[in-house]
């Protein structure tokens, strides 16, 4: 235990020498590494709090305990200290199970911006009405996250409402962090509006959560990339005809390709397009590093692996049900009005209870 608490000792002494730091004008005057060390002394803050708060508890159990085994300790103390050492013993237990989440390592991806994908799986145009379904329920939910913002970067529509496939990032605080439990095979059970004899149909949809590349991540040589340039289709005026905006990016190593037609800039359409193709690119990376991991090792909440089926929508029974954790709720309207946040929660739970396993095997 000394060991842990040494460990979390080295934080809170990092934390202090960033508050310095921080304090410091001349760190002051160089604004993104001022940034950049405001947030880490915030990241580390929920842990410091926790820390000091126990160690304050921990100096009141040894108080109570030296009054305990001092002989000339009266009737009257002892009774008080036992009574105070009842409850204070467990808020030290309470605090250390803290602790221990709080210094659970992290997913160094977790501060990152997004790129959502969402297509429509098995079932057709029934398929696309659900991944449009989806789309609206993750732009609810974006909404009511504070500084959370998303744009479209290209969207594929068919006639009768939906999505084929649409592309959005997300950017913010933590947006990696929570929306990455997203990923999967969501499907939905329920009668549709083609349906004309009332049977209840079995559709797909497939949500992809890229985080966003830096630079610094991704070696993309342009010399692999074709860059093919056409006419725009669909909706978006006169334009669509007389220029050539639209943008094809065909990443000629992976057999990648990227399309990005929603803008009327062909340089618009060519930057989202490349910020598509360096997340996917950033991805594969990390799903074949994530694919040395040994299968014991592997996260019980799903190892993000597109597809796999993570999540049912029944209509008919008005229940939503996460099959990674088992968890189901009565509340499909509330959930495809963004109310997800039951189950990133519980996600979030089982991920850190598997980490805390695999750390005690360690």
């Amino acid at each position: 235990m000394q060991v842990f608490i040494d460990k979390v000792q080295d934080v809170e002494n990092k934390f202090m020498d960033l508050e310095q730091r921080i304090s410091d004008p001349s760190v002051i005057a160089r604004q993104d590494e001022w940034q950049k060390l405001t947030k880490e002394h915030a990241s580390l803050m929920p842990l410091v709090e926790t820390f000091r708060k126990y160690k304050e508890v921990a100096n009141t159990v040894e108080g109570d305990k030296d009054i305990l085994n001092d002989p000339d300790s009266d009737a009257d103390l002892i009774a008080m200290a036992k009574e105070e050492l009842g409850e204070t013993s467990k808020e030290l237990a309470e605090l250390e199970e803290q602790l221990h989440i709080l210094m659970l390592p992290k997913d160094p991806r977790d501060d990152k911006n997004v790129i959502m994908e969402i297509r429509g799986g098995a079932g057709g145009d029934e398929a696309a009405l659900f991944a449009g379904d989806l789309f609206r329920m993750y732009m609810k939910y974006i909404e009511k996250q504070p500084g959370w913002k998303a744009s479209i970067i290209s969207s594929n529509a068919p006639e009768l409402g939906g999505f084929k496939e649409v592309i959005f990032s997300v950017e913010g605080s933590g947006v990696f962090g929570k929306l990455k439990y997203e990923s999967g095979v969501h499907r939905v059970q329920r009668v549709p509006v083609t349906e004309a004899g009332g049977r209840i149909h079995t559709s797909t949809a497939t949500v992809a959560v890229l985080p966003e590349a830096e630079d610094v991540e991704v070696d993309l040589n342009m010399d692999d990339v074709r860059v093919d340039y056409f006419r725009a289709s669909g909706a978006g005026g006169q334009h669509v005809n007389k220029t050539s905006s639209a943008v094809r990016m065909t990443h000629i190593p992976t057999g990648m390709v990227v399309e990005c037609q929603d803008e009327r800039s062909q340089l618009e359409n060519r930057a989202k397009a490349m910020r598509v193709l360096k997340a996917r690119l950033l991805d594969q990376a990390q799903q074949a590093a994530d694919a040395e991991i040994t299968e014991e090792r592997r996260s019980q909440v799903g190892t993000g692996d597109r597809s796999e089926r993570i999540r049912t929508y029944n209509f008919p029974q008005g229940r939503v049900t996460d099959h990674r954790i088992n968890l189901t709720l009565y509340k499909l309207e509330n959930i495809l009005n963004g109310d997800i946040d039951e189950f990133i929660q519980a996600l979030a739970e089982a991920r850190r209870a598997e980490l805390m396993k695999e750390e005690n095997h360690e």
